[in-house]
């Protein structure tokens, strides 16, 4: 009776099943939906314009200097389209590899540190979890950044282990060097952390002194300058003061103080939002909790667990502090965790506490279309009306039959007794993966930015001047495969809106004519012309410019 149980540990521990996992969870629909505004927009309409314009030290966006990000993602970026095109998928390709890269660096630590299996299912884990596996999938820096995070922890932890070997050793250069890559993808944020959580980690284990060794190497500092150094430098020249002022007074500083672009949040935001971006893995994670005081002793009792614990709750209270929240930013301290999942899997023995909250999240899903049936009733704007109404539309039998295959299967693993429970979570994860990749983001897209880039490509084939109208979805220039300045059109131009700017831009042209050449869901593409517009309310026209 021991074999079936063997074998299964052997196949959920192969380094083989972990490849097939980082494969599928990573690259499996990477170029298969449009680029998503604002973010996937912003990111690769800069790196469209780095291509175009041959400028790869500033950052443009629609023709401005775009100084939310440093430059190391939109090399990245630029360098994947010059070989593979274009392309949604050459795009998405840099932070999939950023993040089995991240996969990678996790199994190896784990695998040093403890043992191989329990690197492999750190290693899924951390691949089949939610939020990981959207930005694995996204053309944004985040992936990037979080490899760069993981490594310099790790090598902080290989530091404190071996102290002796100073600050010249292969662990301190090598954590500098990553804090210099994440500063050159992110900023400071590369730097903090890392400084704060070892400085209290190194406290708590009475090795102060070896703590300052390493952040006063020479060494390190030089090898983090050379890593950083040069593009900042190379922007002061080409642009002056202003991205200093730009990203590290507004884009940092402020969003610890103050709401930016209307993320915020509340003081208890990520207690919320933790348990969405580790699923299908929350009732594991909330074993390692129970009981407490045992999980407290444990973590100041071996230095690993108090290592990883300290990366997790700063990184928690931190940004539970800060002004301005997404749920992107917790992943930061989210590595630590599936390393404690792993090494205590044997702990989750309750089916239903592993099982509630991938059931919960299937049951939302199969009652969105009657959620989005009541959304409907109530008042909305004209964009939003449009994209419910859209949305109704493609929630349509298939969908429901997929997520409903997808539920029963969930049930199937919680009702199934042979495998261990973080087995079955394993298999959990896949079935959220293909559900959410394969069901519900291309209807949520084909909503929300597919008529994007359908106006996109025909102001490309009528090829007139093109502005937006108070509308910034910059995946609209990325698709137009042209810079488009956000202001009022002018006669002969193509405006690209909002459909609730219809209106707007009416009252702000009254004498000139506006054909409507699209429209689909929360977008419209209008011509300005030059005689007087008909009276009466808008008229869609045939997509031939005419």
């Amino acid at each position: 009776m021991k074999l079936v149980p063997d074998r299964l540990d052997v196949f959920f521990t192969s380094p083989w099943i972990l490849a097939a996992v980082v494969l599928f969870a990573f690259f499996w629909q990477l170029g298969a939906l449009p680029l998503y505004d604002l973010d996937e927009g912003a990111f690769t309409e800069a790196t469209r314009e780095m291509i175009a314009s041959g400028n790869y030290i500033t950052p443009h966006k629609d023709g401005e200097p775009r100084y939310d990000k440093p430059v190391l993602i939109y090399w990245a970026q630029a360098a994947s389209a010059q070989v593979l095109g274009f392309n949604e998928f050459a795009l998405r390709l840099p932070s999939a590899l950023a993040a089995a890269l991240w996969v990678w660096a996790l199994w190896r630590f784990v695998r040093e540190r403890l043992d191989a299996p329990t690197a492999v299912v750190a290693g899924m884990a951390l691949a089949l979890s939610l939020q990981v596996s959207l930005v694995a999938k996204a053309a944004v820096a985040d992936a990037l950044l979080n490899l760069f995070i993981a490594l310099t922890f790790f090598e902080i932890y290989r530091f404190y282990t071996r102290p002796e070997a100073g600050s010249r050793s292969g662990p301190v250069v090598r954590a500098w060097l990553w804090m210099g890559l994440g500063f050159l993808t992110k900023g400071p944020v590369a730097v903090f952390f890392p400084a704060l959580v070892s400085l209290l980690f190194f406290w708590s284990a009475g090795a102060l002194p070896h703590w300052r060794r390493a952040v006063l190497s020479p060494v390190g500092w030089l090898i983090f300058l050379l890593a950083a150094g040069p593009w900042y430098l190379a922007i002061y020249l080409d642009d002056g003061v202003g991205f200093f002022k730009s990203f590290f007074l507004h884009h940092n500083a402020d969003r610890f103080g103050a709401t930016i672009h209307g993320h915020s949040g509340f003081f208890g935001y990520y207690v919320v939002m933790l348990p969405l971006i580790l699923l299908p893995f929350t009732g594991w994670f909330l074993r390692l909790l129970l009981p407490w005081r045992t999980a407290w002793r444990q973590a100041w009792a071996d230095p690993l667990e108090r290592f990883l614990w300290i990366w997790f709750a700063v990184v928690f209270c931190f940004f539970s502090f800060s002004g301005t929240q997404l749920p992107h930013y917790l992943l930061y301290g989210c590595t630590p965790l599936f390393i404690l999942m792993a090494r205590h899997r044997d702990l989750l023995t309750n089916r239903w506490l592993a099982f509630t909250p991938p059931l919960t999240l299937f049951a939302v899903l199969l009652a969105l279309p009657w959620i989005l049936g009541i959304i409907a009733s109530g008042d909305h704007k004209a964009h939003e009306a449009a994209m419910i109404s859209e949305g109704r539309t493609l929630l349509d039998w298939f969908y429901v039959a997929g997520v409903a295959v997808g539920a029963a299967a969930l049930v199937g693993l919680l009702l199934w007794s042979r495998p261990t429970l973080w087995q079955r979570l394993m298999l959990a994860g896949v079935i959220q993966g293909l559900v959410i990749f394969g069901v519900l983001a291309p209807r949520v897209f084909t909503v929300l930015q597919a008529p994007v880039k359908e106006a996109a490509e025909l102001a490309r084939r009528l090829d007139l001047p093109t502005v937006a109208f108070r509308t910034s979805m910059p995946s609209f220039s990325v698709y137009r495969e042209a810079i488009t300045p956000n202001r009022i059109p002018r006669t002969g131009e193509l405006a690209f809106l909002r459909v609730d700017k219809l209106d707007a831009l009416a009252r702000e042209l009254p004498d000139l004519r506006l054909d409507l050449l699209y429209r689909r869901g929360p977008v419209a593409l209008v011509w300005v012309r030059e005689h007087l517009r008909p009276t009466g309310d808008w008229q869609p026209r045939e997509r031939d410019g005419g």
